[in-house]
């Protein structure tokens, strides 16, 4: 029997123990405060940032919306930030990705302030993670971890492979891991044998992008697998990198899509906003 991981209820639970937190700062004088950037007008993007503005307010975190044109230039992008990151009252600020194609995402990151890094993708704070000394963290990584420890899914001493090496997810998600002493290989899609590899793994992650990719050819019996992608096929039926119905009874646990590792990459961009309003005190 396979146990379905639930982000959903994970995430609820977060949001009310930070509403508790976020209380607590308002008493002291702190509102915590998220600053969105939104170049363009892509619809996903949109969707996004919608969601994020809803639960900052049913948390008490005060959203800072700023939209801009897709015609946008870099260095009135960059002046932006800048003025964000001198903004006391601004806490923590959030690009979303992706960029209209002629603006440079590495720079735009790095123009971020390591101290108001919601999305914890600065080289800096992922060189402190890499040194197992971390601060501003990766969310859906972070989330990831969250979940696994809500549902007493021990990490160390645990072969643990992650399929895909993006920025966002595999590497740091890879460090983390190591941090709590598991044995990691990361593949990607240059990786030979890949079923072969993935069918060592206690715990498999997978974010590749590619609908369904991943069967039960990739799945050990009594495996955990963490289904990072979300894709919709063209009925408009949203699925994610792995193909739920061929690993369920397969895995011990998988997290569904939707409502497996997407909540709970939310829930922490919330945590990590007022992480960084405390840490202004």
């Amino acid at each position: 029997m396979t146990v379905m991981i639930d982000g959903r209820q994970t995430a609820a639970k977060i949001r009310s123990e930070l509403a508790k937190k976020a209380e607590v700062l308002k008493n002291q004088g702190i509102t915590p405060c998220l600053a969105v950037i939104l170049v363009g007008d892509d619809p996903a993007s949109q969707v996004y940032v919608r969601n994020k503005k809803r639960a900052a307010e049913k948390i008490g975190i005060e959203t800072k919306d700023l939209h801009l044109s897709a015609q946008t230039a870099q260095s009135e992008l960059l002046e932006l930030i800048d003025s964000l990151n001198d903004d006391p009252s601004v806490h923590a600020i959030l690009v979303q990705m992706p960029l209209p194609k002629h603006l440079d995402e590495n720079e735009v990151i790095n123009a971020i302030s390591p101290k108001k890094d919601a999305d914890g993708l600065h080289p800096k704070n992922l060189g402190h993670l890499f040194m197992n000394e971390p601060q501003a963290l990766p969310c859906t990584p972070r989330g990831i971890m969250v979940l696994l420890a809500e549902y007493d899914i021990g990490v160390a001493g645990k072969n643990v492979v992650i399929i895909g090496r993006s920025n966002l997810v595999g590497r740091p998600l890879a460090a983390m891991m190591i941090n709590v002493d598991a044995t990691v290989t990361v593949a990607h899609s240059k990786t030979k044998n890949l079923p072969e590899i993935a069918k060592n793994a206690d715990i498999l992650v997978v974010a590749t992008g590619r609908a369904e990719m991943v069967d039960q050819s990739y799945v050990k019996k009594g495996a955990t697998v963490i289904d990072v992608g979300i894709n919709r096929l063209p009925d408009n039926h949203l699925v994610g990198d792995v193909d739920q119905a061929s690993v369920t009874g397969v895995a011990a646990y998988l997290t569904p899509v939707p409502g497996g590792v997407g909540p709970m990459t939310i829930a922490m961009l919330m945590q990590q906003t007022l992480e960084l309003a405390e840490k202004s005190k």
